[in-house]
């Protein structure tokens, strides 16, 4: 055995003492010192502890250094070259990764004859290598600590050797005192040190023991250095199960031992902690039996049942430890170290209940955070909003998905089939601020909306009309208007929404529409104020007193309105709009459902939704002051967002009974899932702009490409299925088609199709030409079954049946598909699609204007189309907004080895 060795020990020790576990003296050598986790740590402990850290190694780095606040710390190759240079030291610490960890050991023993004790950082290192470890430092006379440990730290020494004891501030935690600590867990060595000084107990020397299966510096050689340490009068422990460590040791001094992880005996491999799964009488419920059994105690120590003796208590909650602590040493006349520094109640530092009533022992006022804490969080409340992280959101979404069992998809986890039923302002509201707008907050949408659909004398009027007259299709129309509503045209508006989000940061307002908050606390300075005011140019503008005195009759309320007309002056337009807006948003954004790009940029979505409307009605019927020949004020005043679409596609306001449907379908129509073509032209007109940059990101232009991605085989085939439903029905003496007594036998009709069909189907097999195909009926993704169903096709059959109503174009297409079948002219029976659900219910309440020659066929097929588009502009908005906020720069690019090319 080494000489150094103590004589009464089985093995080789050479720290004798606690005091002389880690000194001013001890010099330190740090291999991997500019690894991750060293270049973060070895720093702070360099200079807590007066600059002990004489050169680390780094192979291949030779001549750099690690900075310090006192100075460069050298790098070489090797221990070799950094003796060679004049380094001497008698302390290694290992941060190499587990593989590496035996040889690094073995080299600091080889070079260095002085070397005496070594910290081993790394965990999970194999045990093979741990008892190598071991035999070559028992040979050598050198103390060994860890793996998988943090380290030692003094607190009368001002030093630390090897990880972060005391977190990045030691000095506020390394409280000069008369207790040791030896802890399997690293972390919970500093907080056992923060708690002990809510009691007004310091420390001496902490040693983080490690819990890899193989601990080097273990409790009974802790125990033999705490007795013979005349600064330390008492010792906390922390164990873990797994090991006989702790087993018939002496402590010699009062001990207060936590044992943790009861819970761990479930397991059936290693979590957290490699050595922390306990074997055979060595769980957690073993060892507290031994402390137990050491103390003299029966039971472990709560607050409400303090058991403890003069040799030590045990515990299971850290947070137990000083009070425990206290009662042990008063048995022997013992007091604390000095005044108790705070207490362990719970004081939160922020609180969000989330709106819930909670029971008072739950409801805990939050109190004023130290330094520097509490200028962090002060700066921290004045960020509203979620935080989303980017990713590559090629294929992906986070504002739809589809359930691949129902093959029905949800927006921010509502159903479409949910959403058929829900208000359309609702809707409208939905893929912006994640959830469903209530009675005040789908008012003022209605009213938003309904100042921006009247184009006259616009250039997204003449744009769309002259779209619409060089013969395109509703969408191409659309986008035509869309791509005038650039960012000039809304900067203003944006510029008040992130103005009026800035005055209420911080306040206590819940709701927009709270109006019994105390405005008195937001004042405007002068720049703020002329913001929201009307420019001279803008005297002869109607909407700001239309859209207020709107604003009145419904009885809507809003905060920032209210801010608003309280400064004087006449309000601008924007103003309004944002005021809005933000009413909308600021319950969401408080409860960071949205973030506060999404909550600046509504305005904008608001404006194309106007737009996107206003522009399918023809140019003719936009007049000054007038819509339709509907009055600026009645529209403003009571009219819906279902009004709205219905005015678009006939000319006129429906009745309830005609708005119904429309608002079926659009709710239908709103999204089919990041996949489908229109989701994927918004999105990459995103990922074109930049979302990573998103002030570059052009709305109005993510909307054109999901436009532009629209077309008649996607979006179009409800405009099909409407001309296919008129030349069925053309002949047909058909007057009401929501009466079941109708008189025409659709079987008939339906089989004389089929037949025709499988004729057709035949010749152009044999000409080998393509055969046409039928709108409405069929669907790639519903298939495979005797009888196919799309789920929203069934949902209206329910719907329909429930309410005891009728529609015979639904009914004869449900006879269509089964006639194909019985006529052979399908292999089973196919689904009727969305599609033709679309023509089907449009045609049902258009069919009296179709008959009086109202409306034409082209009217019709566009109303369908149409209605199309408003549905998924709600869903390209959701993608739009998603995208904005978690995409990144093109991400929607496919890589070059998943393209291909065809000759």
């Amino acid at each position: 055995m080494h000489a150094r060795g103590i004589p009464d020990l089985p093995y080789y020790l050479g720290t004798g003492s606690l005091a002389d576990l880690a000194t001013r003296g001890n010099r330190v050598c740090v291999l991997n010192i500019l690894g991750g986790e060293s270049r973060q740590v070895t720093p702070t402990s360099h200079v807590f502890s007066g600059g002990n850290v004489v050169f680390g190694t780094s192979p291949g780095r030779g001549g750099q250094v690690l900075p310090t606040a006192i100075g460069d710390i050298p790098v070489f190759n090797s221990v070799r070259e950094g003796l060679n240079a004049g380094h001497a030291f008698d302390t290694g610490v290992v941060y190499l990764p587990p593989s590496g960890v035996r040889d690094g050991v073995a080299e600091l023993i080889r070079v260095n004859p002085g070397l005496r004790k070594i910290v081993i950082v790394t965990e999970k290192i194999a045990v093979h290598d741990a008892r190598e470890i071991r035999a070559m430092a028992q040979g050598a006379g050198v103390d060994v600590i860890g793996g998988n440990c943090l380290g030692v730290a003094d607190s009368w020494n001002r030093t630390r050797i090897g990880g972060a004891l005391g977190g990045d501030h030691p000095e506020e935690t390394l409280l000069q005192g008369t207790v040791a600590i030896f802890s399997n867990s690293g972390g919970f060595t500093t907080t056992i040190a923060q708690y002990l000084a809510t009691e007004g107990w310091g420390t001496t020397t902490l040693v983080s023991s490690g819990k890899d299966v193989y601990i080097h510096y273990a409790a009974r050689d802790f125990a033999h250095a705490l007795r013979h340490d005349g600064r330390s009068r008492a010792a906390v422990l922390y164990a873990e199960p797994g090991g006989y460590y702790e087993h018939a040791v002496d402590w010699g001094k009062p001990v207060v031992a936590c044992v943790v992880g009861r819970w761990k005996s479930k397991l059936t491999r290693a979590v957290g902690h490699a050595g922390a799964m306990a074997g055979s009488g060595d769980s957690a419920a073993d060892k507290e039996r031994w402390f137990m059994d050491a103390f003299g105690v029966d039971a472990v120590f709560t607050p409400e049942h303090p058991v403890v003796s003069k040799k030590g208590a045990v515990v299971t909650n850290i947070a137990h430890i000083p009070a425990a602590l206290t009662a042990v040493m008063a048995l022997s006349g013992a007091k604390p170290d000095f005044a108790p520094r705070g207490s362990l109640t719970l004081k939160p530092w922020m609180a969000n209940d989330q709106g819930l009533d909670l029971p008072a022992a739950l409801a805990l006022a939050p109190v004023i955070a130290p330094e520097p804490y509490a200028a962090q969080i002060a700066e921290l409340k004045r960020q509203v909003g979620a935080v989303i992280a980017r990713q590559n959101m090629k294929d992906k979404s986070g504002a739809s998905v589809m359930d691949p069992k129902s093959q029905v998809t949800s927006v921010h986890g509502h159903s479409v089939l949910e959403l058929a039923l829900q208000p359309l302002q609702a809707n409208f509201a939905l893929p912006l601020v994640h959830e469903g707008a209530g009675p005040n907050d789908r008012a003022l949408l209605d009213i938003a909306v309904a100042a921006e659909v009247n184009l006259v004398g616009t250039p997204m009027l003449a744009a769309a009309e002259a779209a619409r007259e060089g013969g395109n299709s509703p969408n191409t129309v659309m986008a035509a208007a869309v791509t005038i509503v650039g960012p000039r045209r809304v900067e203003r508006a944006l510029a008040c929404s992130r103005a009026l989000i800035d005055l209420f940061i911080g306040t206590t307002l819940k709701e927009g529409h709270h109006v019994d908050f105390d405005l008195s606390t937001v004042k405007l300075d002068a720049p703020t104020r002329a913001l929201f005011l009307a420019r001279d140019d803008e005297a002869g503008d109607s909407h700001p007193e239309a859209m207020l005195q709107a604003v009145r009759e419904r009885g809507a309320k809003s905060v920032f309105l209210d801010l608003l007309l309280r400064q004087g002056g006449r309000l601008s337009r924007d103003a309004i709009l944002a005021a809005i807006a933000t009413t909308i948003a600021w319950g969401p954004l408080v409860r960071k459902r949205i973030s506060r790009l999404t909550a600046e940029t509504l305005p904008w979505y608001l404006r194309l939704y106007g737009t996107m409307v206003g522009a399918s009605i023809p140019a003719p019927l936009h007049q000054w002051g007038s819509l339709a020949g509907i009055s600026q004020a009645e529209r403003y005043g009571s009219w819906t967002m279902a009004d709205l679409c219905f005015l678009a596609i006939t000319g006129k306001k429906p009745t309830p009974e005609q708005a119904l449907p429309l608002q079926i379908l659009i709710g239908l129509l709103i999204s089919n899932g990041p996949g489908s073509i229109t989701a994927q032209g918004a999105k990459g007109a995103v990922a074109a702009d930049g979302p990573q940059t998103p002030g570059r990101v052009q709305i109005n232009k993510a909307m054109a490409g999901f436009l532009t991605h629209s077309g008649y085989s996607h979006g179009g085939n409800g405009y099909e299925g409407m001309a296919f439903l008129l030349a069925q029905f053309r002949s047909a003496d058909l007057r009401d088609p929501n009466d079941p007594q109708h008189g025409i036998d659709l079987k008939a009709m339906a089989s004389a199709f089929a037949k025709a069909y499988k004729a057709e189907k035949g010749a152009a097999k044999e000409l080998g030409q393509e055969l046409r195909a039928l709108p409405g009926v069929h669907h790639p993704v519903f298939k495979g079954k005797p009888v196919n169903h799309d789920p929203r096709e069934r949902f209206i059959a329910k719907f329909l049946a429930e309410r005891g109503q009728y529609n015979v174009f639904h009914a004869f297409y449900v006879e269509l598909v089964q006639a194909l079948y019985d006529e052979g002219a399908t292999p089973y029976v196919f689904c009727v699609n969305v599609d033709a659900v679309i023509a089907a219910l449009l045609l049902g309440v258009l069919w009296p204007d179709y008959r009086s020659g109202a409306l034409g066929e082209r009217e019709l097929e566009t109303a369908a189309f149409n209605v199309f588009l408003y549905g998924r502009m709600i869903g390209a908005a959701a993608e739009i907004d998603d995208h904005l906020n978690r995409g990144r720069n093109m991400d929607t690019r496919t890589p070059e080895a998943n393209c291909a090319h065809v000759l």
